[in-house]
C-alpha cells in the first residue's frame, strides 16, 4: 500500500458505519486477544458524530460482548476533530488533513498514544501504544467502510 490519504473533513470521512478488527497485545504477560464488531458514526446536532462501537471481544479464551461511546466534535481548525468521553471529557484531537495524525491522552499514570493513518477512501487504522505502571499494550484497529 502507498502513502496516506488525505482527508479534507475528518468529520464527513467518519460518518457512516464501518466494521470494526482489533488485536491487543499485552507486552508485559504476551496475552493477546481480539475484538471484532462494528463501529457506527451517527450525526448530532451541533455537526459533530456519536461514535457507537459494538462488538465481540476474546480476552484468555472468553468472548464477551464490548460496546464504547464517544463523541467527536468539530475541532477548532476546519476539518479536524475534539474527541470526547460521554461525560464530557476530553480523550484526544484528531487531524487526518495529511492522512495521518498522532495524539496523546494521558490516563492516570499511565499514557495513551494514538497513531491514525488513512489507508484509502474506506479503510483507516489506529495503533495505540499503551505504556505506565498500570499497562503496556499494543492495540491495533482496522476499520473497513460497510457498505
Amino acid at each position: 500500500m502507498g502513502g496516506f490519504w488525505p482527508v479534507p473533513d475528518v468529520l464527513t470521512y467518519l460518518a457512516g458505519s464501518w466494521q470494526v478488527g482489533r488485536t491487543v497485545r499485552d507486552l508485559a504477560s504476551g496475552t493477546e486477544g481480539e475484538f471484532s464488531g462494528t463501529t457506527v458514526f451517527g450525526r448530532l446536532d451541533d455537526g459533530g458524530l456519536l461514535h457507537h462501537e459494538s462488538g465481540t471481544f476474546l480476552w484468555q479464551g472468553v468472548r464477551r460482548p464490548a460496546e464504547r461511546t464517544l463523541r467527536f466534535l468539530p475541532g477548532d481548525t476546519r476539518g479536524t476533530a475534539d474527541v470526547r468521553f460521554t461525560d464530557g471529557r476530553p480523550f484526544h484531537d484528531l487531524d487526518l488533513t495529511s492522512g495521518r495524525y498522532t495524539a496523546d491522552h494521558p490516563c492516570s499514570a499511565d499514557l495513551y498514544r494514538g497513531e491514525f493513518t488513512v489507508l484509502g477512501e474506506d479503510h483507516w487504522r489506529t495503533v495505540w501504544r499503551v505504556r505506565g505502571p498500570a499497562k503496556d499494550l499494543v492495540l491495533t484497529t482496522d476499520y473497513a467502510r460497510e457498505g
